[in-house]
């Protein structure tokens, strides 16, 4: 099917990098050491969607399984990306900060850059032709990196959103290049600016009944729209990936309006997901800190049984469940001790020893 060989990284979110930059500002009030349960809850309910979207993508071959992944990719990647934003705010530029960036990001960007390129010859894959173009997954690190330095010039803008939203919009009328996925990087600013923006009475009002019962239409309409109808338009509108000239596209009356309507459909998912998520902790809590295990390390595992045949026997909708139960299980398994043990060297490296010792200790 046309989905397994795109490399979609609408795939998870490391949100869990924010929160290790100790830049959270929780829903309630200032920074503070204290995680936030609804967002720890969100972003776990995130990973789960990712990872099931991506061990289904390659076996999408009844309208169910097309219509599950086209709805999740409605959302999933633009609610990571307000949450990050959210979780950004404290990023000034300072030295502690890039430091954290550095450690945090680039140096996963690269190790997993190598990993999945690693894997890609091993089957033949083609590879960009720089590290400087994310490979499937990793586009992510890449954008989260470029997000974060721009988190000073998005406090000094008087309209911050709507002038990210018309970014977005001329960054679906021209070609960008491949460099650090930067068509992704323009085309979903809107959502992290959005985060940026996002304060504690935000959250409040999302918890409201009158909001909540208008969440779960929203979840309805949405996957019903999804069965009947969207499934069948080209994934690239929920990619975000290529611009309305790579697609062909005409700028109107289809394109521009097009890229408005999914940009609504994204932001009212999203605001339903925050509505409905719990805000109490719960037994999943703490898992919401490791997404960025989840992330990084998922993809592995779904290449490698791609390489050995298993999609090859079972698909259908049979091959739905067993693929959606899989997927479940492996965030799981991708959170335990033992796992984060074995894969902390390249999730979290130590590489402290590239940063100015003055600056390491100023921080």
């Amino acid at each position: 099917m046309h989905h397994q060989s795109h490399p979609d990284g609408e795939k998870a979110a490391p949100s869990t990098t924010a929160p290790a930059t100790g830049g959270a500002r929780p829903p309630g009030g200032t920074p503070e050491r204290r995680r936030d349960a609804l967002l720890d809850n969100a972003k776990f309910l995130l990973i789960v969607l990712v990872v099931v979207g991506h061990v289904i993508s390659p076996a999408t071959d009844t309208r169910l399984a097309d219509a599950i992944y086209f709805w999740i990719y409605l959302f999933h990647m633009p609610a990571f990306v307000l949450i990050c934003g959210y979780l950004s705010k404290s990023f000034d530029g300072s030295a502690r900060r890039v430091d954290k960036l550095l450690t945090t990001v680039v140096a996963p960007y690269l190790i997993f850059w190598g990993i999945y390129a690693l894997q890609s010859l091993t089957v033949g894959r083609s590879l960009p032709d720089t590290p400087l173009q994310p490979l499937w997954l990793t586009w992510f690190l890449a954008a989260l990196f470029v997000w974060r330095l721009t988190v000073p010039l998005w406090k000094r803008v008087r309209w911050p959103i709507p002038v990210a939203i018309a970014v977005s919009l001329a960054a679906s009328v021209v070609t960008t290049g491949d460099v650090f996925g930067m068509s992704r990087i323009l085309s979903l600013l809107p959502f992290f600016v959005a985060g940026l923006m996002l304060e504690p009475r935000h959250f409040e009002f999302l918890r409201q009944r009158w909001v909540r019962v208008w969440a779960v239409g929203v979840v309805l309409i949405t996957a019903a729209m999804s069965y009947i109808y969207l499934e069948q338009l080209s994934l690239e509108w929920v990619y975000w990936r290529e611009s309305l000239l790579e697609r062909d596209v005409d700028i109107l009356p289809i394109g521009i309006p097009g890229r408005i309507v999914f940009m609504v459909l994204a932001a009212s998912l999203t605001a339903a997901l925050l509505s409905l998520t719990p805000r109490r902790t719960t037994w999943f809590t703490g898992l919401g800190a490791l997404t960025m295990y989840v992330f990084l390390l998922h993809g592995l595992p779904i290449r490698i049984a791609e390489q050995f045949g298993w999609y090859d026997v079972v698909n259908g909708y049979v091959g739905l469940a067993v693929n959606t139960a899989v997927a479940v299980g492996m965030v799981f398994l991708l959170c335990s001790p033992w796992v984060r043990r074995a894969t902390r060297w390249a999730v979290e490296p130590r590489v402290d020893w590239i940063l100015r010792r003055d600056r390491a200790r100023g921080a």
